[in-house]
């Protein structure tokens, strides 16, 4: 079947608003089987940011998750496809920080700490991916966002988000997949 990226964004807040992990890598891996999940799409700048936010609110983060999910998803719907390659930037860390920007109320004219402490950790994840080189990938990509993000929330928000060892279940759906070279290959799938 074919999704709108309208329709891909409802069917994933529907599928995160049933989960109760603190994992961001469980929580996400879990709808990226999903049918309306492409391997590589844009949905992944909604889905990777709404991931972590589902965590933070099942570690104790007090806030309106469905509503947040909602903004979240007003903005990075605007994100286009292929951005990783045409613009430079992966739509997973602008996700990641487009989650950031809602909790710590940060914007363009911000002056306070958050401003820079986003930005660095948006350098830090680039500087990550880049190290790998490409083609794209939205898994790789989305597991070493999150796992950044999991120790930046940890760190800046006194929530204790959960992860393990990620190892990458989509290889064979992924015909660009770089394997050795991915630092979440997994030769036995």
């Amino acid at each position: 079947m074919t999704y709108t990226i309208d329709e891909k964004y409802k069917l994933i807040k529907r599928a995160l608003l049933q989960s109760d992990s603190k994992n961001p890598i469980k929580i996400i891996k879990n709808i990226m089987h999903k049918d309306f999940v492409s391997i590589h799409g844009p949905e992944h700048h909604f889905l990777d940011g709404a991931s972590l936010l589902v965590a933070m609110k099942n570690a104790g983060l007090g806030i309106d998750l469905s509503t947040v999910l909602d903004q979240l998803a007003e903005r990075t719907i605007k994100m286009p496809g292929g951005m990783c390659g045409f613009w430079g930037m992966c739509g997973s860390v602008a996700s990641i920080n487009a989650v950031f920007a809602l909790l710590d109320n940060t914007g363009p004219l911000s002056s306070d700490g958050n401003y820079s402490s986003h930005m660095i950790f948006s350098s830090k994840v680039i500087k990550k991916m880049s190290e790998i080189g490409g083609p794209r990938c939205c898994k790789r990509n989305a597991f070493i966002s999150l796992s950044e993000a999991v120790k930046y929330v940890n760190e800046h928000y006194s929530l204790a988000l959960e992860i393990d060892k990620i190892e990458c279940e989509f290889t064979n759906l992924n015909k660009e997949c770089i394997k050795k070279r991915c630092p979440f290959y997994c030769s036995g799938e």
